[in-house]
């Protein structure tokens, strides 16, 4: 069924609050100049230049003091309209040169700029091309503060909810490097007080499930400053994270019909350029220059033009259909250094990525398996979807006939139904080439997560000339069909590390059984050492701890490492030839597990590695 996400009080408070902010800085440093102020997930922030004032949190208290001055007041949020000239004669006089140079460019080229900067900003409504309508704009004003906006707003400054001030980051105007940089002020919004409450304690607790600082405790990944920022160094733990992830999700699409293609790393510019990519995203790209030829190459940002090739090299006939690749590979992009995040944003991101070359009669069962997949997957990591359908909306910025945008999107809305599954729309979430089904997972903290994402798409292949021979003997253009189950490997491991918070299920953990000696006696060595010799035979993942320590600085150091199973082997182990497990707590079904002989206990755990078991059998 569909869902409608009814949230315009909320948002109208939280864009009331933006503005709310900017009035109290203004106040404060009269001279401020004020570029956007947007609403965002659990609040909003406004860009603000302040010359030489370098705003702090210890600025904040100040700050808060003066925004609840103004909700006192109970002051009402007032529309005011005017023609674009009379606006920038505003800005101008108001001294407010962001504003001006917004209104500028609206009023030179009426170009799609509300859009991108967004228009609840700007004060304009937009075309059904996604063009601005240049000839008037709005204000909201409260008090003594005036602002360029389209709204929507609170009725009054005293009905915005509570709100608290987070951070200060810097920004760079329009997000470009060669402008001003900003100052960037975020604050938290929340209809009552209860509800900010929680929101901060879940803030705290997610602290602590920093992927970043779960990475480094666990010993996951390094960042080598030689080899450059967003680029990862996976260590055997955290490389036995991705080759489980990546086996079980080729594991299911193997079953499903896939086959593994391989493909270089490198490509000419022409490829990209052909395939439409290269006009939207060139610049985000890395370039090689051949000293050899004249080819102009680029570093691999995506795998779907590669796989066409492969498609395009040889007469397809409609009795080969669907023709399924799958290819697990790294591509690259040039991302802006202050955007890298650990593992949540890089340079080289490796993607489970698949292509299907169907007819379109075959869509919808090729949809629907991917549906099946995707639901088996995500149910093994307990980690529970909602679907997004991702449309296009009105503007001009999406390729191919918008008849076929219309068919597809009938096609992966029926296919969601068909399935029974929650949706909602999302226009403007699009590909350029096509609408997706976007499955969104919720994690421990409550934060929604993009992950698997089917993409219908006409228009790469019609670009690509790519063809079959019908049963009639006409030549036809196959349908694409884009997958990607995990998405980005280091994405979803920032995703997922931080929603167990490194308390990885058996199959996936990077050590699963720590043997811990009572001493470093001849007989307790050699019985340790035999009894991880069996467990690497069976496939169990296992460490031996005969550090000069404490048995309890032992066990205390596995906990840290939040390994699954941890034994301590002594003399009474050893002559009774009886294990006694003792469990991470997350995965006990039975609060003692019954002592078992080496053979039974690896045995046990093996099982359970091969079967992805997400809690204990013991």
């Amino acid at each position: 069924m569909s869902t409608e996400r009814n949230s315009d009080n909320l948002h109208a408070m939280r864009h009331s609050l933006a503005h709310i902010m900017a009035n109290a800085i203004q106040h404060l440093w009269p001279d401020a100049k004020f570029g956007v102020g947007p609403v965002v997930d659990n609040g909003f922030y406004y860009d603000v230049d302040l010359s030489k004032v370098a705003v702090s949190e210890e600025d904040f208290a100040t700050i808060e003091k003066e925004m609840q001055k103004i909700i006192d007041a109970d002051e009402p949020f007032e529309l005011i309209e005017m023609k674009i000239d009379e606006a920038v004669d505003w800005a101008k006089k108001s001294n407010q040169p962001y504003k001006a140079e917004l209104l500028n460019d609206l009023k030179r080229s009426g170009t799609t700029l509300a859009k991108d900067i967004g228009s609840e900003e700007l004060g304009v409504g937009l075309d059904k091309d996604g063009k601005s309508k240049v000839t008037e704009v709005s204000f909201y004003r409260n008090g003594d503060f005036t602002d360029l906006c389209r709204g929507p707003h609170a009725e009054s400054t005293g009905k915005v909810g509570v709100f608290k001030l987070m951070r200060v980051s810097g920004a760079y105007w329009r997000g470009k490097e060669t402008n001003p940089q900003m100052q960037r002020i975020y604050g938290l919004a929340f209809e009552d007080k209860k509800s900010l409450d929680e929101h901060l304690k879940l803030i705290d607790e997610a602290k602590d499930r920093d992927h970043r600082k779960i990475g480094r405790q666990l010993d996951l990944y390094a960042i080598s400053e030689l080899v450059g920022a967003g680029l990862p160094l996976f260590t055997p733990r955290g490389t036995v994270l991705r080759e489980e992830l990546n086996r079980f999700a080729q594991d299911l699409r193997e079953k499903e019909g896939y086959q593994k293609v391989w493909t270089p790393h490198i490509a000419k510019q022409q490829l990209y350029e052909i395939s439409g990519h290269w006009d939207k995203f060139g610049d985000e790209w890395l370039t090689i220059v051949s000293k050899e030829t004249s080819d102009h190459l680029v570093m691999k940002p995506m795998n779907c033009p590669h796989h066409q090739q492969i498609y395009a090299s040889q007469p397809r006939s409609y009795r080969e259909l669907p023709i399924k690749y799958m290819e697990t590979t790294t591509i690259y992009r040039d991302e802006k250094a202050g955007e890298l995040l650990g593992l949540a944003r890089v340079r080289a991101v490796t993607q489970d990525d698949s292509h299907v070359f169907c007819t379109p009669d075959q869509i919808h069962e090729v949809l629907s398996s991917l549906v099946k997949i995707v639901g088996d997957f995500y149910k093994v990591l307990d980690l529970p979807l909602k679907v997004r359908l991702s449309f296009r909306d009105d503007s001009d910025s999406y390729l191919g006939d918008r008849s076929l945008w219309d068919k597809a999107q009938k096609i992966i809305t029926e296919v969601v139904k068909d399935n029974n599954l929650e949706y909602y729309t999302a226009p403007g979430e699009a590909a350029f080439y096509g609408p997706k089904i976007d499955f969104m997972a919720q994690d421990a903290l409550g934060r929604e997560l993009q992950v698997a994402t089917p993409q219908l798409d006409f228009v790469q292949p019609e670009r690509f000339g790519l063809k079959y021979t019908d049963s009639d003997g006409s030549q036809k253009t196959p349908v694409m069909i884009h997958f990607a189950l995990l998405g980005s490997i280091e994405r979803f491991l920032a995703v997922y590390i931080e929603h167990t918070a490194g308390k990885f299920p058996v199959w996936l953990a990077p050590e699963q059984l720590r043997l811990i000696t009572v001493n470093d006696e001849k007989q307790t060595v050699e019985f340790a050492a035999k009894l991880k010799e069996q467990a690497i035979k069976l496939g169990v993942r296992v460490g031996i701890d005969n550090a000069n320590e404490s048995v309890g600085k032992k066990i205390r150091s596995a906990e840290v490492m939040k390994i699954p199973y941890v034994v301590v082997i002594g003399e009474k182990e050893i002559q009774g030839n009886a294990l006694a497990p003792r469990v991470r707590k997350d995965l006990e079904v039975q609060k003692e597990p019954s002592p078992k002989t080496p053979e039974e206990l690896l045995k046990a755990i093996a099982s359970e590695s091969s079967n992805r078991a997400v809690k204990t059998s013991l």
